[in-house]
């Protein structure tokens, strides 16, 4: 190869702009509260989770694959991360990246579960896997504290936007 093509292509290379890697926002949980408080019709599927959680992990998939089949639609899928915020680094952005998630990701700033999991539902325990559905114009609200399977996900989020 000549020098000058090799000098062409390097320059391409360089010049290249880098994908962009998922952003994760850390919020606390006012601002989620706020943000999941929103009187439009949009259904939002929400995921606790965690990095160190396997259950959380096997289920992450069909999530995706929900963001992707109501891609365009009004249902959001929004994957919120219950690693301490010092993991953000460490931890939390490269599973993400690793992963290759698409899904909105957050984590949740809080240390102190007990004021903020009977804001999401009564009946949490704080146990994870916990996947909250609702959808405010219509005053749908439906919490899930299990791992869910693809089928399971499927069959319960249909049956949510009927």
């Amino acid at each position: 190869m000549s020098f000058i093509k090799l000098l062409i292509i390097s320059s391409f290379l360089l010049l290249a702009t880098p994908g962009q890697a998922q952003q994760v926002e850390v919020v606390k949980f006012p601002a989620l509260q706020k943000r999941l408080s929103q009187p439009n019709d949009t259904t939002y599927v929400v995921n606790f989770w965690a990095t160190w959680c396997g259950p959380c992990i096997k289920e992450l998939p069909y999530f995706e694959q929900a963001n992707k089949t109501y891609a365009g639609q009004k249902v959001k899928v929004l994957l919120v991360s219950l690693d301490y915020a010092s993991q953000l680094d460490k931890k939390v952005k490269p599973f993400v990246q690793k992963r290759g998630l698409k899904s909105e990701v957050l984590l949740l700033n809080e240390t102190d579960p007990n004021t903020w999991l009977g804001k999401v539902d009564d009946n949490w325990s704080g146990a994870i896997p916990f996947t909250l559905m609702l959808n405010n114009k219509k005053q749908k609200r439906a919490g899930f504290e299990q791992e869910f399977t693809q089928a399971e996900l499927t069959a319960q989020l249909t049956k949510f936007l009927r």
